[in-house]
């Protein structure tokens, strides 16, 4: 295998392990487990509102702290070395939950906030590695290859986190209980083993001196200084804070919803499920689909159908209706992230990669600051969750309005 593809699958390859904890234990298993292990004997929208308090929470000390990482990794060649970190710590995070007895909501919820900062501070570098392993002209493929194989490998993770915890006895394991502290374990594992190819075969990359915070402060601020010369730059970071505030809180609070709605857990588990292994061949189109009519338009496509889903999310009652809101959002979901990652990258400048994929990701994060909080506040107020999910279909449309005032979107006739 050439040295380029393999760094290529090397970097997709991180796709595939991270998105273990995002789907076994963010979207699937720690709703249901914080909800009816640890934050017992409250009402449905309190339960809702402590985990959308401790999603957001989580995402509010990377947002802060992205761009001033980026400056520091991007000055100093280490992009590598910080997201290894990182991942370290979500996976740390994520075998220490096994630990957490019935009933002790505050520390699960410090380990989970832990690991969540981990995984998404880990993206920062990740993302902004994109432009080291691929050329330009393969950018929007590479990125949804990377996102097309988190949907298989989620999915396949947990597949088998499925199957441990509904049937606990023919793996040898006694009961529910256990079989939910072993799924926590072996998600640490999973992103563990998987993150090995990044590791060996991306390269490191020009290795600088490490810079102390205060550099990295000066070198913050000249950024901020260049990209307000990038306007586009920043069109596209506004209209990526307010449309990916619906993708992510769909992502991260739908199974919650489903719950608060009285919907069974085991039925919004398996839709769950078909949403991964629908978003892996999706994803893949998505990628073809950007370099035919370009990325921007490929992702206005997806906003509308998100508006959509919002709206139809509203009167949902059973799981036959969820099911299907799970195969219309696993079409759109990884072609809408995986393409706002590559169009930014064509507005990025080289050598700045890490620090203003930090303001993408910074972006990113304030919306997910925004939407859980949003969703579980509008529900706790009205006293109906249902009101909550409404809460961010105008962002999803404002988003896609500024979106269309940025360049870049055409298609590239080039693509193989």
């Amino acid at each position: 295998m050439a040295t380029r593809d393999r760094a290529v699958w090397g970097w997709a390859l991180y796709d595939w392990a991270n998105s273990a904890f995002a789907t076994v234990v963010m979207a699937g298993l720690f709703p249901v487990v914080f909800r009816d292990v640890w934050s017992t004997g409250v009402a449905p929208e309190v339960g809702t509102f402590r985990l959308g308090v401790v999603n957001s929470a989580a995402s509010l000390v990377v947002a802060v702290a992205a761009p001033l990482l980026g400056a520091v990794a991007d000055a100093g060649g280490h992009r590598k070395p910080w997201l290894v970190g990182f991942a370290a710590l979500g996976m740390a995070g994520t075998g220490l939950l096994a630990l957490v007895p019935s009933g002790r909501w505050i520390a699960a919820a410090l380990l989970y906030g832990g690991a969540t900062v981990g995984f998404m501070a880990a993206n920062v570098f990740y993302d902004a590695l994109l432009m080291e392993v691929a050329p330009e002209e393969r950018r929007d493929r590479v990125s949804a290859l990377g996102y097309a194989l988190g949907y298989l490998g989620g999915g396949l993770a947990f597949l088998g986190t499925l199957a441990v915890v509904l049937d606990p006895l023919r793996f040898g394991l006694p009961d529910t209980a256990a079989a939910v502290r072993a799924s926590f374990l072996s998600v640490a594992v999973w992103w563990a083993v998987f993150t090995a190819p990044l590791v060996r075969w991306v390269p490191r990359g020009s290795a600088g001196p490490r810079l102390d915070l205060s550099e990295g402060f000066r070198r913050l601020a000249d950024t901020l200084g260049r990209l307000r010369a990038h306007g586009p730059a920043v069109r596209f970071l506004i209209a990526y804070w307010l449309y990916i505030d619906g993708v992510d809180t769909v992502v991260r609070m739908a199974v919650d919803y489903g719950m608060a709605l009285g919907l069974g857990s085991a039925g919004l588990m398996k839709a769950l499920l078909i949403t991964q292994f629908v978003g892996f061949p999706a994803a893949l189109v998505y990628g073809r689909l950007g370099e035919r009519v370009g990325p921007r338009s490929a992702i206005l496509v997806g906003l509308v159908v998100y508006a959509g889903v919002t709206v139809w999310a509203r009167g949902m009652d059973s799981v036959g209706e969820f099911y299907t809101l799970a195969v219309v959002v696993g079409l759109v979901q990884g072609g809408v992230q995986a393409l706002s990652r590559s169009l930014f990258s064509r507005l990025v400048p080289q050598g700045r990669s890490a620090e203003f994929f930090g303001f993408y990701n910074l972006m990113g994060k304030f919306a997910a600051v925004l939407g859980p909080v949003l969703m579980g506040a509008a529900g706790l107020w009205t006293g109906d969750p249902r009101n909550g999910v409404l809460a961010v279909t105008g962002l999803v449309v404002a988003g896609g309005l500024v979106l269309l005032s940025v360049p870049g979107g055409g298609a590239r006739r080039n693509a193989a």
